[in-house]
């Protein structure tokens, strides 16, 4: 073999079976322990979620994933924290609905939702149930709308606090159907659903989490979910699309981000994983413990779902009318 020739297959054999620096580093990753940024306080559905995942996590790669929450500015804290980090794969965000695709519409943000983060995968997502005090004297969607045009004054319903999905969902319906209503801002789902049940207000948007337990109750009545379809916790109860409301589809989310730059092998990794654990029962029991669907997506599916819900948000923020100058 000629000298030419020697050094022609030799370079390309080292092209070969040197690995280039993204797959390097995704098939060294984790070698430290990751940060997960959840911008709630310890305690709640989100937290609990992203513990779940963790514990995943940790199993899986044999590194230890440490949930950490910052709260504040309605989340924003986290997101900012998560954005400023390196791209490394070793800080990664909690996403939640919320600060994704509703704080920006309604403040303005120091970060790029879309620009600034990377889309790893949702876990789950979950929709609201239209639920009334359970003497009001309706039993269906249809029957909740024409009383509420019955009444000499606007409807009042309860919100867990101004901007919030439950508040925004409600703007949204009482728009598609031509209704007149009131918000009553509470601290929290749990205290709206009290005054629900106290029949201090008549209606709201719960989360399917907290509405699960009183379904075979009469202290309220739960009239349809906000889901294109209907929830299999809830196979009962329809969707407020097949009620006369076709394309009111509202949902929340929750699922792993990254700063925008992290190499795709590693977001790819966690994708993969994520994949994996919707599909286990175990672990899908879990999760829908917290009145939630197991998803488990690709990077793409979960940028395409964020990009489809920006417009339906901008719209209820501004019927609604809570976007701050």
């Amino acid at each position: 073999m000629s000298t030419l020739r020697f050094l022609v297959v030799l370079a390309a054999t080292m092209f070969i079976a040197v690995p280039r620096p993204a797959e390097a580093q995704a098939r060294d990753w984790p070698n430290k322990p990751v940060r997960i940024l959840v911008p709630y306080a310890a305690g709640g559905s989100a937290d609990g979620q992203a513990r779940i995942v963790a514990l995943r996590f940790s199993e899986a790669f044999g590194q230890q994933f440490v949930v950490e929450n910052r709260t504040g500015a309605g989340g924003a804290i986290a997101v900012e924290a998560a954005v400023r980090s390196p791209a490394d794969g070793y800080t990664l965000l909690w996403g939640v609905q919320p600060q994704i695709v509703i704080l920006p519409a309604i403040n303005k943000v120091s970060y790029d939702a879309v620009k600034d983060l990377a889309p790893v995968s949702v876990l789950g997502t979950n929709p609201f149930v239209l639920v009334v005090n359970g003497k009001l004297p309706v039993k269906s969607v249809a029957e909740f709308v024409s009383y509420a045009k019955a009444q000499d004054k606007p409807i009042s319903y309860g919100t867990s606090g101004i901007g919030s999905i439950a508040h925004l969902a409600m703007a949204l319906f009482a728009q598609r159907a031509g209704l007149q209503m009131t918000a009553v801002h509470y601290r929290g789902n749990a205290p709206a659903l009290s005054d629900v049940i106290a029949g201090h207000v008549p209606a709201m948007f719960a989360t399917l989490a907290d509405a699960l337990p009183h379904a075979a109750g009469s202290e309220i009545r739960l009239l349809g979910v906000t889901g294109e379809k209907r929830a299999s916790q809830l196979p009962q109860v329809p969707a407020i699309a097949e009620s006369g409301y076709p394309g009111y589809n509202v949902i929340t989310w929750n699922g792993v981000m990254a700063p925008a730059g992290t190499p795709q092998p590693i977001i790819d990794k966690m994708a993969a994983e994520l994949a994996r654990a919707a599909k286990d029962p175990k672990f899908a029991a879990k999760v829908t413990a917290f009145g939630v669907d197991p998803v488990g997506n690709s990077p793409a599916e979960f940028a395409k779902l964020i990009a489809r819900e920006i417009p339906q948000w901008k719209e209820a923020v501004a019927i609604a009318g809570v976007k701050t100058p």
